[in-house]
């Protein structure tokens, strides 16, 4: 490596702006550059620090022949001097002014700043209109709740991202409008039917009731001999039976939606259906009732007096239906899961489109039996069993009527 005597370097030294000082290790020294009285005001000694300045700190670099120490001046202008022993035994100072990295690190404070001020209102923004795009949905949710508070019942959210976090709750609040929606139609279909049957049942008690004021008012008013007068009060008989009736199928049927308390008992259902065949004939002399049970007993758990009432029911509607004068086929059969009672009649059958409406209150397809019947004993018949466990269906035909009973083998749980 060339070398550089200590007038050279120290004039390039000066050419950086720093204040150059060497002294040789014979005793002779060079000065460069603005001096420290320029750097800053103040004397200042050769080679260390001048008035007004700190102690130099340890060494911050060693080497085998350079030692570098450094010196921060303290005052207004605040100067920096490093010290280097050469090899040659000659000493290198040198001394710059803080003042331009003071000045630039309060720039660069300021740009930060402001760097930062802007950061943290561009993140801000980005920000909240996240925010507003990830919530849209909860807007629309709280528009689909207000319009369907004000009576559009068919508005959903429908989301497109079903599979989202908020679509989930879309989806879940669609599925929880359709339910309430579900069970405010079937609470207004309850609602109509309740009406509906209240009206009918004034209407049935309204003609026996009528008939019974009629004829008192005839037996009371009127002077009648023997036989008007016998006439009249069986008619008074007969329509307060007929009431009687109606009175008792209401307060049936009303138990059967309250929900029946039977009383189970381990019987045998072929004995049930023995007593329907002795009772039918005393009640119905013309009709021809067939019944046909197995040779081996047909034991369920069931309420007998239950049960008896809805085969009794059928085997009624039966009768009206064959005029009292046909054939009636009751049949117990065993199956390994249910028990099956059918009764089948040879009167004109019911037609496919009312085989399920039959068994709705007060509905009559024969307005013609309205004397012998109000519309009630297939609706209880279907609650009696149904309260067991079974079911009370009318079956296709083509014969005649057709009403099949089924009840679980043990009691359903």
């Amino acid at each position: 490596m060339g070398t550089v005597d200590d007038t050279d370097l120290a004039e390039r030294l000066s050419d950086q702006g720093l204040a150059v000082r060497i002294d040789s290790a014979g005793g002779g020294s060079i000065v460069a550059g603005p001096s420290p009285e320029q750097l800053r005001d103040g004397p200042r000694g050769p080679g260390g620090p001048g008035p007004g300045e700190r102690a130099a700190p340890q060494p911050t670099a060693t080497g085998s022949d350079v030692t570098v120490v450094a010196s921060t001046v303290g005052g207004d202008d605040d100067l920096v001097t490093l010290s280097s022993t050469l090899s040659d035994g000659s000493t290198l100072t040198l001394t710059a002014s803080a003042v331009g990295v003071e000045d630039t690190l309060v720039q660069v404070r300021w740009i930060m700043a402001i760097a930062s001020a802007v950061v943290l209102a561009i993140a801000a923004g980005a920000v909240i209109l996240i925010v507003q795009a990830t919530l849209r949905p909860l807007d629309q949710v709280s528009e689909v709740a207000r319009s369907i508070g004000a009576g559009e019942r068919g508005r959903r959210l429908r989301p497109t991202r079903p599979d989202t976090e908020i679509g989930r709750v879309a989806t879940a609040f669609d599925d929880m409008l359709d339910d309430v929606v579900g069970a405010e139609e079937a609470a207004r279909g309850a609602e109509r039917r309740l009406r509906a049957f209240l009206s009918d049942a004034a209407h049935e008690l309204r003609t026996p009731v009528a008939g019974i004021r009629a004829a008192a008012d005839t037996l009371v008013r009127a002077d009648l001999d023997g036989p008007d007068r016998e006439m009249l009060a069986a008619q008074v008989a007969r329509e307060a039976a007929r009431a009687s009736r109606l009175v008792d199928d209401l307060l049936m049927m009303a138990r059967v939606d309250r929900g029946l308390d039977l009383n189970l008992a381990d019987a045998d259902l072929r004995a049930l259906v023995s007593a329907e065949a002795e009772r039918a004939p005393l009640l119905h002399p013309h009709l021809d009732l067939r019944a046909t049970v197995p040779d081996a007993a047909v034991r369920a758990s069931v309420d007998l007096d239950r049960i008896a009432q809805v085969l009794s029911n059928l085997v009624e509607n039966a009768a009206r239906a064959t005029g009292g004068r046909g054939v009636v086929r009751i049949t117990l059969e065993e199956f390994p899961t249910e028990i099956r009672l059918t009764i089948a009649d040879d009167g004109p059958g019911v037609p496919d489109a009312d085989r399920e409406r039959i068994f709705d209150r007060l509905v009559r397809l024969d307005p013609a039996r309205s004397a012998t019947g109000v519309g009630l004993g297939l609706p209880i018949a279907r609650g009696i069993a149904r309260a067991h466990g079974g079911d009370v269906r009318c079956l296709t035909s083509d014969d005649g009527g057709l009403f099949a009973v089924t009840l679980p083998r043990a009691r359903a749980r």
